[in-house]
């Protein structure tokens, strides 16, 4: 769609941008010719699953014909007349699906606690520690974190090898000690036991791996 002219003009805008991308970051980009939508030139945002393979996923897309199409105008702040905008398609991810059947094989299911669905399961020793269970529970959930608790009357060992094994990131043992001193006992889903924190720590850590990876 449009002119020549008008294609020339968006590929030399994304061009700049690229190459400004390119002086901050040290990480280069290549022309792929003939590979723009039918309304304009785009980025395209190639990566590389577990395997090695190549998929363009995100892509940032400059569109000048569309405005035109729709006969689009804005008035800006400083200004008297009308101006045609220009249209941005920004698609992050670009296929959702295909982009968590990269992350599925990239992470084995072993997913980092910030985009973890299972970020941590209270585990009572006895179902007579329930209470505390599904109070610690409560406390990290509200915080908004997922948090389950586990409610069956299963041994201790077999509760903390399911939890390990549905890939919980951590796995957080209550029982009488814990009750009386208002901890949690803290295990990870690799099988290594970090000790005894307060719910006011564990609060804290989990902010901080979320923090980190915003």
């Amino acid at each position: 769609m449009g002119d020549l002219e008008l294609w020339n003009k968006a590929e030399a805008q994304l061009g700049e941008v690229l190459d400004d991308w390119k002086g901050k970051t040290g990480k280069g980009w290549k022309l792929n010719p003939g590979d723009g939508a039918f309304y304009g030139p785009k980025i395209d945002i190639h990566i590389s699953d577990a395997l090695k393979r190549n998929h363009q996923c995100a892509t940032i897309q400059l569109d000048f014909q569309l405005p035109i199409r729709f006969d689009l105008e804005y008035v800006g702040a400083e200004e008297k007349d009308k101006s045609r905008p220009v249209i941005v398609h920004r698609a992050i991810l670009g296929s959702v699906e295909r982009m968590f059947a990269i992350l599925i094989e990239q992470y084995a299911g072993k997913w980092p606690f910030w985009i973890s669905p299972r970020q941590a399961i209270v585990v009572p020793v006895s179902l007579s520690f329930m209470d505390y269970a599904h109070e610690v529970r409560d406390i990290l959930h509200n915080a908004g974190f997922y948090v389950d608790c586990e409610t069956s009357d299963k041994s201790l060992q077999k509760k903390i090898r399911e939890s390990q094994l549905a890939q919980y990131n951590y796995i957080l043992v209550v029982g009488e000690k814990e009750v009386v001193d208002r901890t949690v006992n803290v295990r990870t889903r690799d099988n290594v036991v970090h000790g005894t924190k307060k719910i006011e720590e564990m609060l804290a850590e989990f902010k901080q791996l979320a923090a980190d990876h915003k």
